[in-house]
């Protein structure tokens, strides 16, 4: 996992790459205009890259940032030139798609969660505890995978609902950024939809006229 951003307003001329969530207590240590964030076990959470300009001057606009396996290799020659490990792993597979729950059971804690097993790609089903009313078995939905940075911010990590583990999020139209969506429960989607495919807002808008 690899979410790369960049605020120009606040942060001039910093590229900001995570690999893992935020912890609590954490440790930096800065080489060559280049800060690792670790956590207490010394494991990295991120880079904070402090002079992108000199490193990938084509990174001018504020938000996420797409990040090739080129800009990746060009980074970690900037990790391993600074005596960082270079750790980093390009991500270029898509993050919101097409997901088919398999099954669908009540959460043991919640009156209104549900636990679902959902695939998200041929070979790779994961647990995703869901709160909208209206998810159910055998549906096609919006799968938004760990990594996934959504329209107004959120990052989607692993986590825990009342104690049961989720990795990743089933969505609704709005959630993914289609104007106009329903505000109440998940997109299902057609049965013909591929799983692990994309999922575009364009598509998704054009299946709700």
């Amino acid at each position: 996992m690899l979410i790369a951003s960049m605020n120009q307003k606040s942060f001039p001329n910093i590229l900001v790459v995570m690999i893992q969530p935020d912890v609590a207590n954490q440790v930096t240590t800065e080489k060559q205009s280049i800060v690792r964030i670790s956590d207490q076990a010394d494991q990295t959470i991120g880079y904070n890259f402090l002079a992108i300009d000199q490193l990938l001057p084509e990174l001018q606009f504020n938000g996420v940032q797409a990040l090739s396996v080129a800009d990746v290799a060009t980074l970690n020659q900037a990790l391993e030139a600074a005596g960082f490990t270079p750790d980093l792993v390009a991500d270029e597979t898509p993050h919101i798609v097409v997901g088919y729950v398999q099954e669908c059971d009540v959460h043991p804690d919640s009156d209104h969660m549900h636990v679902t097993q959902t695939q998200i790609a041929p070979d790779q089903t994961v647990q995703i505890v869901c709160g909208a009313a209206n998810i159910a078995q055998g549906q096609k939905v919006i799968v938004a995978t760990v990594g996934t940075v959504m329209p107004e911010g959120k990052i989607i990590w692993p986590g825990q609902l009342r104690g049961v583990q989720s990795d990743g999020m089933i969505c609704a139209a709005r959630e993914i950024g289609v104007e106009g969506a329903p505000a109440k429960g998940i997109m299902v989607l057609p049965d013909d939809w591929e799983v692990g495919q994309a999922v575009t807002t364009d598509a998704v808008a054009a299946l709700l006229k």
